[in-house]
């Protein structure tokens, strides 16, 4: 699923939080990571886990992702991405990370004692009836901005989920009020290219006010044309899962969900 991977895991941060395994998103990224207290640039020490969710983290991670390709070919992850300069202050700025996306990983098995993988299956994965998901690793721990294998109809699943306010056969998987606040908006995202791309950002969540025309909406994406979104006000979730064909063919996926999939659903509910 590519970076559509990096929605799955802010839910399993929203629970891990819930049961206490984290204390909130304003924890300093330092408690779990003991040589950030000592980096040079002090900037470092105030990285919360919250920035890292709205990607504010500050670190200098140009060209959308660019440093995520030179991350993969290291053999220590984490490292390569806590010894990456500062750019900005933390929350200051809004620039596209896996890199902050491993390190929540990471920071998910420090904190619940077991792999990332296990904790989603445990919470997640067995309690939907997810069939087959597989999700890669490097030195023990999941890949946190990409590498999750899901079927269409398991991502669908999970939006249904969401569209459910995490409850699930009335038990509640997911807090109801990480629901609410990890599908908000923190920060504009990428409206710095022009045109604007992909929309506001939440917690590891694209979110589209709603603009007179087109209800409002959250969607998680990954590359090639990896797409789910949930559509509250019209009870409409639609997973597109699809073989990467480049840029073009990513556009063609967000194409169908708004010019067929939205319409079709408005008349099914008239």
């Amino acid at each position: 699923m590519y970076s559509l991977t990096k929605s799955i895991l802010s839910a399993l941060i929203g629970i891990a939080i819930g049961e206490g395994h984290i204390q909130n998103v304003k924890q300093p990224i330092a408690d779990y990571f003991p040589a950030l207290a000592t980096a040079a640039d002090p900037r470092k020490r105030s990285i919360l886990v919250e920035h890292l969710l709205t990607m504010t983290p500050g670190l200098d991670w140009p060209d959308f992702d660019k440093p995520y390709w030179k991350m993969k070919r290291t053999p220590d992850w984490v490292s390569f991405i806590l010894n990456q300069p500062m750019a900005h202050t933390p929350g200051e700025a809004f620039t596209y990370n896996s890199g902050g996306s491993h390190l929540l990983s990471a920071i998910l098995a420090k904190t619940t004692g077991e792999s990332v993988y296990d904790y989603a299956k445990r919470h997640l994965f067995d309690k939907l009836g997810f069939t087959r998901p597989r999700w890669n690793s490097s030195a023990g721990i999941h890949e946190g901005g990409a590498g999750l294998h899901l079927r269409a109809q398991d991502m669908a699943t999970f939006g249904q989920l969401f569209l459910q306010k995490g409850n699930w056969n009335g038990q509640q998987l997911v807090p109801a009020e990480w629901v609410a606040n990890s599908t908000s908006i923190h920060n504009p995202g990428l409206h710095q290219y022009e045109p604007p791309i992909f929309g506001e950002y939440g917690y590891h969540w694209w979110v589209t006010p709603e603009d007179g025309t087109i209800p409002g909406h959250y969607f998680a994406k990954g590359y090639g044309g990896q797409y789910l979104f949930v559509m509250p006000e019209l009870a409409l979730v639609a997973a597109i899962r699809k073989e990467p064909e480049g840029k073009s063919r990513a556009i063609c996926s967000k194409q169908l969900f708004y010019e067929w999939i939205i319409p079709l659903a408005r008349e099914r509910r008239r």
